[in-house]
């Protein structure tokens, strides 16, 4: 499967035995995208939610 980077264009392999909620890369500009769903048809992406540290402030 594949899908395409949404800033660069780029293609991005999706592995066949990815599921919903696994976090992929485009492997030419580093974004990272959050895979929302997987269909007959295509994968839908999302851009990855950045969390940073909380360091219990």
């Amino acid at each position: 499967m594949e899908t395409k980077c949404k800033i660069c264009g780029e293609k991005i392999n999706v592995p066949d035995d990815s599921m919903a909620g696994e976090l992929i890369e485009c492997g030419s500009c580093g974004m990272s995208y959050e895979i929302a769903s997987i269909k007959a048809d295509g994968v839908e992406i999302k851009p990855a939610e950045n969390v940073g540290e909380d360091w219990g402030e």
